[in-house]
């Protein structure tokens, strides 16, 4: 039985893409837009993204700079279809309760359309300055327990949590997500670090980082060998994403499909564009709306 909360989000948590009536199974295309540049801009640059066909929406999650979850609620309210994220949120710098109500909030007024990336953060940027943790095990640490309690917390009933850097005693929390079982995480996983997977097995997505000791780059390949791990892993029957960002040319579409469809081959489903570049070079914001303007990269059956 569909409970009241799955009725008010009609796009819900579903693996393909619906358009005229019809599943289509294939790549998602995203827009990474940055935190640092002019918000009213940010904002109309994510509506045209909804207006070109992008599927996604994502804005990066900085220590400084423009709110995060202000811009994706400016956009949410001025777009239908879109899913909205950031990319990525760095949980060691969160409270996971206020984490829970930002996301929660943005996912009842967008009708169900958030996403969460979460990860390790990047400390380089200004971590230290700010009182931040920096030591990359206590922010593994802090990590898994703050998405324990913030799935806890988006459950919406009673819950409990005894941690060694959170402890909650019995709350309920309002209000709780549209999206059911919850809002989808996807987790940074660092390949071919064991423990790193395993807690990206345990949500709905992976972002992954290569991190064997050399410098050779990430190849459809690799994609292939962290899907083939997870799968042999993961017991849930929820969809389960593989996200990549690059960059593709808007004006050659052939070009442009050719860069995607061995990523999409080796099991991508997510592909994000990565128009943040835009601004430190000479187009600024006016590069990042051209790229955008210009659609999403036509793979497959899209």
């Amino acid at each position: 039985m569909m409970t009241e909360d799955v009725i008010d989000c009609p796009l819900g948590w579903v693996g393909c893409r619906w358009r005229h009536g019809k599943a289509r199974c294939s790549v998602k295309f995203g827009v990474t837009l940055v935190h640092d540049a002019d918000v009213r801009a940010i904002v109309e640059l994510g509506c045209l993204a909804e207006e070109a066909g992008w599927d996604g929406v994502f804005v990066w999650d900085g220590i400084d700079g423009n709110d995060v979850w202000v811009t994706l609620a400016a956009i949410a309210a001025r777009t239908e279809r879109v899913k909205l994220a950031t990319m990525l949120t760095p949980l060691s710098r969160r409270r996971p309760w206020k984490l829970a109500q930002e996301t929660a909030t943005l996912d009842k007024l967008s009708g169900g359309r958030v996403i969460l990336p979460v990860g390790l953060g990047a400390p380089e940027t200004g971590f230290a300055k700010y009182g931040e943790e920096v030591d990359r095990k206590r922010r593994a640490e802090l990590l898994d327990e703050g998405l324990a309690v913030l799935n806890g917390l988006w459950s919406g009933g009673p819950f409990s949590f005894e941690g060694e850097h959170f402890r909650l005693d019995d709350v309920t929390y309002s209000p709780s997500p549209c999206q059911r079982p919850r809002i989808p995480v996807w987790v940074v996983g660092a390949w071919p670090r064991p423990k790193s997977m395993r807690r990206v097995v345990q949500w709905d997505g992976l972002i992954p980082y290569k991190l064997d000791g050399t410098d050779d780059p990430t190849t459809p390949d690799d994609i292939r060998a962290m899907k083939a791990w997870i799968d042999a892993r993961r017991t849930a029957t929820t969809p389960f994403d593989i996200v990549w960002e690059d960059d593709t040319p808007g004006d050659d579409p052939a070009a442009a499909a050719e860069i995607v469809q061995p990523w999409a081959d080796a099991g991508v489903t997510w592909w994000l564009e990565s128009v943040w570049n835009a601004p430190r070079t000479a187009a600024g914001i006016a590069g990042m709306r051209e790229r955008i303007a210009a659609g999403p990269p036509r793979v497959g059956d899209r």
